[in-house]
């Protein structure tokens, strides 16, 4: 069994795969990692199973060292982590590579591995990402906007009169209610922000039938009413990294050596 790390930088999501797919996943506050919690939940999580190796993509520099540290105490074994140098499975075709988030190589890896090329991946997390792997399977950027929460909690925070909101479905465009019209802006609006975004890149990599995957806290919730996202995978990210795992693996070199080549497909 091999054990998955996404560190975000509001929850770590943590995930236990074999060699075929993702078998089970849970999240715990990533803030975990500093407070001495973290290791207890991750051995809790993995059971009494066998664990082979593990790796993992972060955004939180601070919590990297510790997610390390807490593996090679349960289980003596070293972290490989996923980053532009280590990367399989799509080439890098981008001008400054060290700054891709690597969740987001992960999700690429993923959805080309499934999808084929060109893809693109709708990421909804604290920020909504896009990103795209070419004809090609080269990834070559994306477009990065607002979270749908980050939204909402921003008109809360800002104004006195607007609530804080949970988010959720709502059936008619015009608001009964506070609450109701900031859903609709909030939902509705965020749909024709994605649509459009999607409308564009079709446009650009000259791709009618652009598959489209949407992952993140988000998801199911937008794409229900998207026709142009093809599929939702909750599970993308985690998918990349065990997708990646082995070849990491078997290419000590790449992981230590800072001149290794990019790859390209």
């Amino acid at each position: 069994m091999i054990l998955l790390f996404d560190i975000g930088n509001t929850h770590t999501h943590i995930g236990l795969a074999d060699d075929r797919r993702v078998l089970k996943q849970t999240d715990i506050p990533t803030l975990t990692w500093f407070g001495g919690g973290a290791a207890a939940l991750v051995r809790k999580f993995a059971g009494k199973n066998k664990i082979a190796g593990a790796v993992l993509c972060s955004v939180v520099p601070r919590a990297t060292p510790l997610v390390r540290k807490a593996v090679r105490a349960s289980w003596k074994l070293d972290t490989l982590e996923l980053t532009p140098k280590t990367i399989r499975g799509v080439g890098i075709d981008y001008p400054t590579p060290n700054t891709i988030g690597p969740d987001r190589l992960a999700n690429a890896v993923a959805a080309h591995a499934r999808f084929g090329a060109p893809v693109v991946v709708v990421d909804f997390g604290t920020a909504v990402t896009f990103d795209v792997v070419d004809a090609r399977g080269n990834y070559v950027g994306g477009i990065i906007a607002p979270g749908l929460a980050a939204m909402t909690d921003y008109l809360h925070e800002k104004t006195a009169l607007l609530p804080k909101i949970k988010i959720r479905e709502v059936a008619s465009a015009i608001g009964k209610s506070t609450e109701h019209a900031m859903l609709v802006g909030a939902v509705h609006g965020y749909r024709g922000l994605v649509r459009e975004l999607i409308g564009e890149l079709k446009r650009e990599l000259k791709s009618k039938k652009l598959p489209v995957i949407a992952t993140g806290g988000y998801a199911k919730l937008i794409a229900a009413k998207l026709p142009e996202i093809s599929a939702v995978e909750p599970d993308l990210t985690l998918e990349g990294l065990r997708l990646v795992w082995p070849q990491i693996a078997s290419s000590p070199i790449a992981i230590k050596t800072a001149s290794s080549p990019f790859r390209r497909a």
